[in-house]
């Protein structure tokens, strides 16, 4: 097994900060005057959402709440309807709650400490690190998916990998630069999405005369291993979050509380609708009014 302690460490930081000032994608909250609250919006809006679909929804966002204190005062009805189909829209919910106590306790400024980050209600690792990293430029390792496909090719000799661990992070901390840390960290980011991805680029790769998988001659998994690994990624035709999103599409486009039988329009399993129905309820994201219809929470 290769490791990160075997590998010319300056040199693969030089590579990547190169490559990604070279070949970065330009994307709207990539510039020096995004505010820490507009990076913690970003990192949470992109949570299993393409940039792509994101960077409108952003946009508008920022234009509309430019902080988190005006964000904090908004209705819960607007944020869903602003949130529109990124998708998990509880996300939305867990932002509103995240900005009221950075008002509330933070005096309206994004906290830069990793673990005042983590206390913030829906903010987990990941995004905790992206902020302090990217907001603040500070040394933290960040991992995301990409990320960790780049770390398993380099450093492992391995095309696929594993489960999100503790040493990946100790394995990153040392492989960033005492400068340009948060450089090299989105530098990796940008390298797994555009270049080491499912199917890789090798031949674009800064990296590919240190990959340790390019060097073991780029062995393949089993087609039992490739199969288990398809079947971790969740279906979304047919399941209960599709129904769910066919009733918020419903509520959120309705201008007053709507009978159950505009609801009944969008799928035909009764059961299935019922359950996604109120566990909409459950989760807050919709709620009855007193003569039976239903809606936005209010």
């Amino acid at each position: 097994m290769t490791s990160s302690e075997h590998i010319n460490t300056r040199r693969i930081q030089r590579l990547v900060i190169n490559w990604y000032r070279s070949n970065a994608r330009e994307i709207v909250w990539r510039t020096p005057e995004t505010s820490p609250w507009g990076v913690l919006l970003s990192e949470v809006m992109s949570q299993q959402t393409q940039v792509a679909r994101v960077e409108p929804r952003w946009l508008e966002w920022m234009q509309q709440w430019p902080d988190p204190c005006t964000f904090a005062e908004a209705e819960k009805s607007d944020v869903l309807r602003a949130w529109g189909k990124l998708g998990y829209p509880r996300r939305a919910l867990r932002l509103h709650e995240c900005a009221q106590v950075i008002c509330q306790k933070h005096a309206g400024e994004v906290p830069r400490d990793v673990d005042e980050l983590l206390s913030l209600p829906g903010i987990g690792d990941y995004t905790a690190r992206a902020v302090a990293a990217f907001a603040y430029g500070q040394k933290v390792p960040v991992v995301d998916t990409n990320v960790r496909r780049v770390l398993t090719r380099l450093t492992k000799g391995a095309y696929l990998s594993a489960n999100a661990s503790k040493r990946e992070l100790k394995e990153l901390e040392a492989l960033l630069p005492q400068q340009d840390a948060a450089t090299f960290s989105v530098g990796l980011m940008e390298l797994g999405a555009l270049v080491c991805t499912p199917t890789p680029k090798c031949e674009q790769c800064p990296l590919v005369g240190d990959c340790a998988w390019v060097g073991a001659g780029k062995p393949m998994p089993s087609e039992a291993e490739l199969r288990a690994k398809k079947k971790k990624r969740q279906k979304f035709q047919g399941t209960d979050r599709q129904v769910r999103g066919l009733i918020m599409d419903v509520l959120r486009n309705a201008d007053a509380p709507v009978s159950k039988d505009a609801i009944d329009v969008v799928w035909p399993d009764a059961a299935q609708r019922s359950r996604a129905l109120f566990s909409l309820i459950e989760d807050e994201l919709a709620e009855q009014t007193s003569d039976g219809r239903f809606q936005l929470p209010s």
